[in-house]
């Protein structure tokens, strides 16, 4: 029983991981030679509803990757506008602490991996093709999982952003992504923010060193720095307005420089042009770190997106599975792990030729997978984003009576729906046949 899963960003590791655990000999291929992708500037997690579904996750077998953020958070309980509780994880250092989980667990990762294609029998993935040091080589799996995300190729950045940011996906040193769902002939789906194709992505790293001391102490002692944009600097913009993120979207990060303390100073804007940024107070000499270009923009990502079930199987091919932005509109690092948790397990059940597993509408995690598949049938709801954090699908969690801080409430929850423990390994399996 083999499974491949395409793409090492929070969505693949978590596949990988919960694969390796159920049982299956586990190949994870990364395009580049770092794990995480946009997880490695990223840095935020648990804030507001995001808390819920990772204790969700953690009750449900599935909370080594939270536990691995926890061990690294530099900061917990962070409050800055729109979110509360957030726990902020040092970007310098979680992925190797991901890449030793991971081999303790067995899984095969290849690195600088970049798939080229796929063969088909029939409705079936067969092999995916490797190019890796200007050879070819061919991995056959009985499943697969495509969580190779959905940004744009720089070209198509250029086109639709404001130029490629040269971001962390670093698609000029390691090739472009290439997306195993869109190989096997399945027709992808295209998001969009008004106008905008896609989103703009939104990690905007600056250089401690670069800032004013009084900025990195406060920064290093609370997690976070508030400094109110001079009023000649506004742009009228509204920027916020074409990000990813939009829990963002509010007028705080419009008329406030807002720094996360993720080990670098993370700026929470798509893009600040430097020129003016050095005319604020404390930011003379500041610096961008990721991405370079973070003055005037970043990637453009939600461009291929695949049509799924709610087991997270992809229409029209027997086993190949999603997760992570690859599974739908979805934003953010916990909703990447809990969406490779599901697809992950799933495909171990397709290879055992087992029933998938649905997550219950009592969970927040099985509300949003079903929730956003069915939102993106719709031209509305193909213009938003949607996120345990945020703007629309937080606000259902709070209607819905899903979003709890309770730790004992929320695992009680899980433990009422029979699943305490199914990502688990052989714990988990026992689990879900007694069903």
């Amino acid at each position: 029983m083999k499974v491949v899963v395409v793409g090492g960003g929070w969505a693949g590791c978590a596949a990988a991981l919960t694969a390796a655990k159920q049982g299956a000999q586990t190949v994870l291929l990364e395009r580049t030679d770092m794990l995480l992708g946009t997880g490695l500037v990223g840095g935020i997690f648990r804030n507001n509803g995001r808390f819920t579904a990772a204790e969700e996750a953690i009750a449900l077998g599935g909370g080594d990757l939270f536990h691995a953020m926890d061990s690294q958070a530099l900061h917990t309980d962070v409050r800055f506008p729109g979110h509360e509780h957030a726990s902020l994880y040092n970007v310098g250092t979680m992925e190797a602490v991901v890449r030793r989980l991971l081999a303790a667990a067995g899984v095969e990762m290849v690195f600088v991996a970049r798939m080229t294609d796929v063969a088909m029998d029939g409705a079936r993935m067969r092999s995916v093709t490797v190019g890796r040091h200007d050879e070819a080589t061919l991995h056959e799996a009985d499943v697969f999982v495509d969580t190779t995300g959905t940004a744009c190729v720089p070209n198509a950045c250029n086109r639709y952003g404001h130029g490629c940011g040269m971001c962390v996906l670093r698609c000029h040193t390691f090739g472009l992504r290439v997306s195993p769902t869109e190989r096997a002939g399945v027709t992808e789906l295209v998001g969009h923010k008004g106008d905008q194709i896609g989103a703009m992505s939104g990690s905007c790293k600056l250089l401690k060193e670069s800032l004013d001391i009084s900025l990195v102490r406060a920064l290093n002692r609370d997690g976070v720095v508030m400094v109110p944009v001079p009023a000649e600097l506004k742009s009228g913009e509204d920027k916020m307005s074409i990000k990813a993120c939009q829990q963002y979207a509010l007028p705080e990060f419009e008329d406030n420089l807002i720094l996360l303390d993720t080990g670098h100073a993370k700026l929470m804007t798509p893009y600040f042009p430097l020129e003016q940024l050095r005319r604020v107070p404390g930011f003379e000499n500041a610096r961008f770190e990721d991405p370079y270009s973070g003055g005037i923009g970043n990637s453009i990502r939600y461009v291929g997106m695949a049509p799924r079930d709610d087991h997270l199987r992809v229409d029209g091919i027997d086993n190949l599975f999603c997760a992570g932005e690859k599974a739908g509109l979805l934003v953010g690092h916990t909703e990447a792990v809990v969406t490779g948790l599901l697809a992950g397990f799933n495909a171990v059940r397709q290879a055992r030729g087992e029933a998938l597993l649905r997550l219950p509408l009592s969970l927040s995690i099985g509300d949003a997978v079903t929730f956003v598949r069915e939102q993106m049938q719709t031209e509305a709801g193909m213009g938003k984003k949607f996120t345990f954090s945020g703007s629309v699908y937080f606000e259902r969690m709070k209607d819905l009576g899903l979003y709890s801080t309770d730790v004992a409430a929320i695992h009680q929850r899980v433990a009422d729906t029979g699943l305490t423990g199914v990502f688990g390994g052989a714990v988990g399996a026992a689990t879900l046949a007694a069903q």
